[in-house]
């Protein structure tokens, strides 16, 4: 057991992380809104915590403190939540596809940003970045409970007013105006807390990776995050998390897939690099033949009502 944490540690925290960043992206789509920004405030949250951890936060220790960390994520999580509101009160009045262009353009300035700051490492980005933890597969001590938590949280955020009227706004804007709900309001808040944990998983993923640049706030990360809920499921909550663990893990497997020899060298080099093409496809064909994702809010019905 020993040995398979050592070997697969890092895959597993990955896995949890993907889960996380999955519910970000659940969060707008709850009120219908096709948001890509989760890329822009998961990068942000990285920088926040590379930049505090070695400019700020110098620590003597081998091992950098866990208080400093959980600081780090709190502060993560509120500069990304006011950011959220900054840039959702103008960019949730567009529907659709002109809201997936606006949160595009969203993560592309911020990655260009990054590119041209002194502070952030330029292209280079921030190296060195101090551990908390001696092996990755400890990070699962905040991971998995963060995880957990999140969870629970969604669970019932789907089941008090809030959450109803999240689905409301969904399933029709039109008629929630008219029952007295204000779409604006509640649009808001779910980009703003998608925006938080995005920042929040950031801060971990920045002490996790040891490094960070610009290349962790990219449109090819969107459409990863995009492939996590949309064949996962984006009805339910548990969706985002199983297609988050599931897609973080599939790249993985289709690179060892690739090296066990056997395999034409095109075939080989596809499954290595054509992540982003195998994506692209299973977004595609999920929505074709699962439109709602492969975890739906009744798939955990035991039996149906009988005459």
């Amino acid at each position: 057991m020993a040995e398979f944490f050592s070997t697969y540690g890092s895959l597993i925290v990955s896995m949890v992380l993907g889960a996380l960043l999955g519910l970000s992206l659940y969060l707008p789509l709850m009120t219908g809104q096709l948001s890509l920004a989760s890329p822009g405030f998961y990068a942000l949250g990285g920088y926040i915590a590379a930049i505090l951890s070695t400019q700020v936060f110098k620590v003597s220790s081998n091992l950098f403190p866990i208080p400093l960390l959980l600081l780090e994520m709190l502060i993560a999580g509120v500069v990304s939540g006011l950011l959220g509101i900054a840039v959702g009160i103008p960019a949730l009045r567009l529907r659709g596809i002109y809201l997936a262009i606006a949160t595009i353009a969203f993560v592309e300035i911020l990655r260009v940003i990054s590119l041209n700051l002194e502070i952030t490492g330029g292209a280079v980005g921030i190296f060195g970045i101090p551990q908390p933890f001696q092996t990755p597969i400890e990070y699962l001590w905040i991971a998995l409970p963060l995880l957990i938590i999140s969870m629970v949280l969604f669970y019932r955020l789907e089941r008090i007013r809030v959450g109803r009227a999240f689905i409301a706004i969904r399933e029709d804007e039109l008629a929630a105006g008219s029952m007295g709900i204000n779409p604006t309001y509640y649009k808001v808040m779910a980009f703003t807390l998608g925006a938080i944990l995005a920042g929040i998983v950031g801060a971990i993923s920045a002490h996790f990776l040891n490094t960070w640049n610009a290349r962790q706030g990219t449109f090819d990360a969107s459409i990863i995050y995009l492939t996590f809920v949309l064949i996962g499921g984006s009805r339910t909550f548990l969706g985002s998390v199983v297609g988050g663990m599931v897609f973080t893990a599939l790249p993985e497997i289709l690179r060892g897939l690739a090296d066990t020899g056997g395999l034409p060298n095109w075939l080989a080099q596809f499954l290595r690099d054509g992540r982003l093409i195998i994506f692209g496809l299973l977004i595609v064909v999920g929505t074709i033949f699962f439109p709602q994702g492969l975890v739906t809010p009744d798939i955990f019905k035991i039996g149906k009502n009988r005459k």
